[in-house]
This record gives structure tokens, sequence and C-alpha cells, in this order.
């Protein structure tokens, strides 16, 4: 990809004692955290260099995330943080380059205790997901009046994110189903004309992973 590296982010991990100093630098692909709490942390780097972030993780260890555009914050992964380890092959280079993802313990719990994130904020992925992790009654037509609700009560907020444009929604599934109770009292919501099964989209895996652009809630 060209100019890659532009839209990179550069975590830094600065620790001594009376023995030995550490200083370790390296290229953040995705992120998404707030309020220096991180979720999700996919970076690259060195075996050496990857397996001290690892195990900084599991001691809470806190870090420094610098972002593309320049923005630097303090933040750690939080307690019970999982991390997950792989290779990455680059042409050109004999030692393939090392790669991990961290996940937070809220993240392990997505949709639980009314709080559930999204990578990337695309409406009918989010509505989908919504009503897959919290086991709504609901049908597709139903998107814009319920995200249009979550946007005005403002249960739908923007993340910090590198490499996508991640968001919470903080709604328990009872508040989901008195709006929904609500939007069909109203008669802004209604039931399908006949019975039968709800054909809902479908979404691959990279489609989740895939920035849409700017849209109007983070500008």
């Amino acid at each position: 990809m060209e100019n890659a590296h532009l839209r990179l982010g550069q975590l830094e991990y600065a620790r001594s004692s009376t023995s030995i100093k550490t200083n370790i630098r390296l290229h953040v692909d995705h992120y998404m955290g707030e309020a220096g709490q991180g979720h999700l942390l996919s970076l690259f780097g060195g075996d050496a260099e990857v397996g001290a972030i690892a195990a900084a993780i599991q001691e809470k260890h806190p870090f420094t995330l610098t972002f593309p555009e320049g923005k630097s914050i303090p933040f750690n992964m939080g307690p019970d943080a999982s991390c997950y380890k792989g290779s990455l092959l680059v042409q050109g280079r004999k030692q393939p380059l090392r790669h991990l993802l961290a996940v937070s313990q809220p993240l392990h719990a997505n949709g639980t205790a009314g709080r559930t994130f999204l990578l990337n904020y695309e409406r009918s992925l989010a509505w989908s997901t919504l009503v897959s992790f919290l086991g709504l009654p609901a049908e597709p037509r139903w998107r814009d009046w319920i995200l249009d609700w979550l946007e005005r009560e403002e249960k739908l907020q923007p993340l910090d994110g590198i490499g996508c444009q991640p968001v919470v929604i903080t709604a328990t599934r009872d508040e989901m189903l008195s709006s929904i109770a609500m939007g069909l009292q109203e008669g802004r919501l209604s039931f399908p004309e006949s019975n039968g099964p709800i054909l809902w989209p479908s979404f691959r895996v990279q489609d989740a992973l895939r920035s849409q652009g700017a849209p109007e809630l983070f500008q």
C-alpha cells in the first residue's frame, strides 16, 4: 500500500531499574481505546521487542502511543488482557516480523455490561451487530430509526483509533427493547407484513475491518 507508513502509529515502552533500562518503539497498525484504556492493539516488530511488549501488557505496564497525526497519549491494556502472536513474511527479508494482537477484557466481553464496541461505524453492520450481540427481536428496516435514537441520546460515542474509526454503543438490552417498543407505539417502526424468516445482510471479516471514511459522527 502506497504511503502506508504514514497511517501507522508508534508505541513506546520505557522502563528502567537499577540493573536494566528498556526503551522500545514499535509500529502500530490498529488501535482502539478510550481515556487511557486500550481495547485493541495491533503492532509488529522484532521477536525480542514484541515479546517484551507482550510481557509488559500482562504486567499491566503503561505505554505511550503516538497517532499518525502526532498526538500522543499514555495508555495500558488493563487487567486480564489477552495477547496473540503471529508471524509476518516480508518480501526481501530473511526473518519474518512478529505480529502481536492484544485484546482487553472489556472487548472480550463485547456486547455485555451494556457496552458494544465496533471497530468501524457502518450503519448496516452496526445494527446487525447490536441485534446479534444483544439478542434483539428486530429487523433490518428498523436500522436508521434506532441508530438515530442512539445518536440523539448520546449512547453512541467515538473512540480513539488508528487504522479504524471505532465507536462504543452504551445501551443495555432492556434499553434497546424499550426504544423498539417506543418506535412501534409511535408508528415509527412496523412489523413485517407477513410471517416468515427475516433476511439479514451478511458481512465478511474484511467488512468489519475496512474503514468506511469519516461519517458525520466523527466530524
